[in-house]
C-alpha cells in the first residue's frame, strides 16, 4: 500500500501522501506539474535504458551511453583525492577486455558488488582499446534485469532524480486502475488498444519493446483524441447563428478602388471570408500568410464588406504603434467609400478617449482600430459585426473570446504571420477554418540571406555604412539572452553592443537602442523615430515591435543566430524589405556544430515560411510555434507531432464521428471522455 495512513486513494489524492514524499519533495514534484497521483501516473518516461542487449567491453561504442556486461575481478579500494573527494574503484572484465569503473563520493556503490559476479553497467565508456573506463555507472544484477529489462528515464528537476521519480511511480503501479479509462470498450476493440491501466503499467515498466510500443500507441491516441474533441467542442460553440447576418457581397468595387491588383491568393481568401460572412453561422476563420503576403489588404476587404452591410468592425492589434499604422492605412482604403475609422488605445488622453467611446456607442465610427483597450468594459459597440485580430500569436483564446463577447456572435477573423505546417495548425487553430496566402504581392523581392562568422563583422559594418549612405536603414538584433536570464541582462547586452561595437564601427551614424526595460511609451518613441527616418540603425534585443512597416529598412543583422529557431529568424528577417527593392538579412554565428550550420544554410536558400516552419517542426519539435505564448491549448505529454501524424488524423476522424453522433458527449459510455474534454477546455479558458 503506498500510504502509511491507509487513506482512500483517488486520482486527485495529493502526491504528498505517497510514502517517502515529504513537503520538499512534493514542491519539487510540483515544478514538474505533478500535484496529484493521476499527474504522477501520467508523467511518462522520455526514454528507456535497454538492459536486454548489452555490449561486450571491446565492442562498446566510445563516448556514448550504453550497457556493458562484465564480471567484477577486483576491488582495489578507495582513496581520498585532493579537495576531499573520495574515489572508489572496481576492475571488471569479460573474456577479451578489461574495464575500470570509478565512483566519486559513493562508497556504497562499490561495496555492494561481489567479486566473481556478473553485472550490467550502464554509462559512458571512455578510453582506448587497452584501457576502457566508466564513471558513476548504473549497476544492475541479472535478476534485476530479468524483472525489469527496460528501465524508464523520466523528465526530472533539481533535487528530484529520475530514479527517485521511478521509485514513487512503482509504488503506484498496482493502483493504476485509479485512472478512469476515457476510451469506450468498443473503441478499444476497434483499434486493438489496451485498457488505460494496462497501458500505464506498460509505459512505466515494459517487459518487451512490443509492450512499450503498444502502450505508447494507446496513450498517444487518447491524448490526441481528447485534444481533437476539445477543439471540436470549441468549434461547435463558435458556430452559433450569427448576430450579424449579411447578404452575399461582390468585392469588385473594393478591388477597383485600389491602385494595384491583388494577388490570386488574396482574391481567394476574400471570397472564402465573404462566403462565411453571408452564411447562417458566425465566421471563425484564420488568415494565415507568410511575412509580407498582404494579410492587411484581405482584412480591409472583409471590413469594407461588413461596413457596407450596415455593421461596425473592430481590429485588435498588439501594440499602439501598430494600431496607429493600421488605422492610417485602412483609413486610406476606406475613406473613398465614406467609411469612418477611429483609433482607440490605452495611451490616449482622457478627453479624446471619451469622444471616441461616444462615437463607437453612437454608431458614428464604422471601424475601430485599437489595442487591448478595445477589450475594456467601457467599450460599447452600437452594432459590431466583425472582429479582426492581428498577430494572433500575441493573443490567446481568452482575448479572442473577450472581443467576440462585445456583440451577439459577431464574425471573427484572426490573422497570423507565423507560418505553421498543417499538422500543427490542426492543434493550434483547429477550432478555426483556414485561409492561406501563399503568394507575395507583385514587386516584393525575396530577401537575400547570408550566414557569416564573427570574423566578417568589420567587413559587414563597412557594408552597412554603404547601405546607410544609399538611404537605407538597418536593424541589428543583439544576442538572444539565455533562458532564465532577466531583462536587465538583456538591456546590458544591447547597451554594451551599442557602445563597444555599433558606434565605433559606424561613426557619425544615428543609432537608437531598444530593449525590454523601456516603458511602452519609450519603445513607441524609439520605433516612431526609426519609422520616421530619424535613426539610421536600431540596435535591439528581441523586443522589436511586430508588424511595424519601416519602408526604408533594408538590412537585418542577427547576432548569435544559432540561438533562434528558424521560424523566429524568418519572422525577424521579414521586418525588412517592406518598401520594395532588394532587402538583405545577415546571420552571424560562430557556432561550429554541423546541425547549426545546416539550419542556417537552409534558411539562406529558402524564403518560403511554410518550408521553414516544417523544417523547424521536424528538427526542433513544436516548441518554436507555441513558444512562451499561450494559444489556449495544453502542452502534449506523449504525442510527437513530427512523427505521430497518422495518429493525429485518426483521432481527428474519430472526434468528428463522435461529435456528429453525440455532440454533447452525453452518452454513458462517453462520460469519462466528456470530463477529460471539459478539463481541457477549462485549462484553455485560463490562457
Amino acid at each position: 500500500m503506498p500510504t502509511e495512513n491507509r487513506i482512500t486513494l483517488t486520482p486527485d489524492t495529493p502526491v504528498r501522501y505517497l510514502k517517502g514524499v515529504g513537503p520538499k519533495t512534493a514542491e519539487r514534484f510540483e515544478k514538474l506539474g505533478i500535484v496529484t497521483l493521476a499527474d504522477l501516473l501520467c508523467h511518462y518516461p522520455r526514454k528507456y535504458i535497454d538492459f536486454t542487449k548489452p555490449y561486450s567491453i571491446a565492442e562498446a561504442p566510445a563516448d556514448t551511453e550504453c550497457v556493458v556486461k562484465a564480471e567484477v575481478f577486483a576491488k582495489p579500494g578507495g582513496r581520498i583525492l585532493p579537495g576531499g573527494r573520495r574515489m572508489e574503484r572496481v576492475t571488471a572484465g569479460d573474456d577479451v577486455s578489461g574495464l575500470e569503473i570509478t565512483w566519486f563520493n559513493n562508497p556504497y556503490a562499490a561495496q555492494k558488488l561481489e567479486i566473481g559476479q556478473e553485472y550490467y553497467f550502464q554509462g559512458i565508456v571512455t578510453g582506448g582499446m587497452l584501457r576502457r573506463q566508466m564513471v558513476n555507472p548504473l549497476v544492475r544484477t541479472a535478476e534485476q534485469v530479468q524483472a525489469a529489462p527496460f528501465e524508464a528515464v523520466y523528465p526530472q528537476t533539481e533535487g528530484l532524480s529520475s530514479s527517485a521519480i521511478a521509485k514513487c511511480v512503482r509504488q503506484l503501479l498496482p493502483h493504476a486502475e485509479l485512472l478512469p479509462d476515457p476510451l469506450p470498450e468498443e473503441m478499444r476493440r476497434k483499434y486493438r488498444l489496451p485498457s488505460k491501466a494496462e497501458a500505464v503499467r506498460a509505459i512505466h515498466r515494459p517487459a518487451t519493446e512490443e509492450e512499450a510500443f503498444a502502450a505508447r500507441r494507446r496513450l498517444i491516441y487518447e491524448e490526441l483524441l481528447v485534444l481533437q474533441l476539445g477543439i471540436g467542442r470549441m468549434k461547435n460553440r463558435g458556430s452559433a447563428a450569427t448576430g450579424a447576418p449579411m447578404q452575399p457581397t461582390d468585392p469588385a468595387p473594393f478591388w477597383a478602388s485600389l491602385p494595384f491588383s491583388p494577388t490570386g491568393a488574396q482574391r481567394r481568401a476574400v471570397d472564402e471570408i465573404l462566403a462565411d460572412m453571408a452564411g447562417e453561422h458566425s465566421m471563425n476563420r484564420l488568415l494565415q500568410g507568410d511575412v509580407g503576403s498582404g494579410k492587411t489588404l484581405v482584412a480591409a476587404a472583409a471590413i469594407w464588406a461588413c461596413i457596407r452591410a450596415g455593421y461596425q468592425a473592430a481590429l485588435l492589434a498588439p501594440t499602439e504603434i501598430l494600431a496607429a499604422q493600421h488605422a492610417e492605412g485602412l483609413n486610406r482604403m476606406l475613406a473613398p467609400f465614406g467609411m469612418r475609422v477611429a483609433l482607440l488605445t490605452g495611451g490616449m488622453k482622457a478627453a479624446a478617449k471619451r469622444t471616441t467611446l461616444a462615437a463607437i456607442r453612437g454608431d458614428e465610427a464604422d471601424l475601430i482600430v485599437g489595442t487591448h483597450a478595445i477589450l475594456s468594459e467601457g467599450v460599447e459597440f452600437a452594432r459590431l459585426g466583425l472582429a479582426v485580430i492581428d498577430e494572433q500569436h500575441r493573443f490567446g483564446v481568452r482575448q479572442r473570446g473577450m472581443l467576440a463577447e462585445k456583440a451577439v456572435n459577431p464574425h471573427l477573423l484572426v490573422m497570423s504571420a507565423t507560418p505553421i505546417p498543417r499538422t500543427l495548425s490542426l492543434l493550434v487553430y483547429g477550432d478555426l477554418d483556414v485561409s492561406i496566402l501563399d503568394e507575395l504581392p507583385p514587386g516584393r523581392m525575396p530577401i537575400k540571406t547570408y550566414a557569416v562568422t564573427g570574423k566578417k563583422r568589420r567587413d559587414m559594418f563597412a557594408y552597412l555604412d554603404k547601405c546607410i549612405a544609399a538611404g537605407q536603414q538597418v536593424y541589428i538584433v543583439c544576442p538572444l539572452i539565455e533562458e532564465g536570464e532577466n531583462t536587465a541582462q538583456g538591456m546590458q547586452a544591447a547597451k554594451t553592443y551599442l557602445e563597444q561595437v555599433a558606434k565605433p564601427l559606424l561613426p557619425g551614424r544615428r543609432i537608437g537602442l531598444m530593449h525590454g526595460r523601456l516603458k511602452p511609451k519609450e519603445k513607441a518613441e524609439v520605433m516612431a523615430a526609426f519609422s520616421a527616418g530619424e535613426l539610421d540603425v536600431l540596435v535591439s534585443t528581441t523586443v522589436i515591435e511586430v508588424g511595424v512597416d519601416v519602408p526604408r529598412a533594408g538590412v537585418m543583422v542577427i547576432e548569435n543566430a544559432e540561438r533562434y529557431g528558424l521560424s523566429a529568424l524568418h519572422q525577424l528577417r521579414g521586418r525588412v524589405g517592406r518598401g520594395g527593392g532588394q532587402a538583405v538579412c545577415i546571420l552571424i554565428s560562430d557556432h561550429e556544430g554541423e546541425a547549426v550550420r545546416d539550419r542556417l544554410r537552409f534558411l539562406c536558400h529558402t524564403t518560403d515560411g511554410f518550408q521553414v516552419a516544417q523544417y523547424d517542426l521536424d528538427h526542433r519539435g513544436p516548441g518554436d510555434f507555441f513558444g512562451s505564448r499561450q494559444h489556449g491549448l495544453p502542452t502534449l505529454q506523449i504525442a510527437d507531432l513530427a512523427s505521430d501524424t497518422r495518429a493525429l488524423y485518426a483521432a481527428q476522424q474519430t472526434a468528428h464521428e463522435l461529435l456528429e453522433a453525440d455532440p454533447g458527449l452525453d452518452k454513458p459510455e462517453h462520460q469519462v471522455l466528456a470530463r477529460q474534454v471539459e478539463r481541457l477546455l477549462r485549462r484553455a479558458a485560463l490562457n
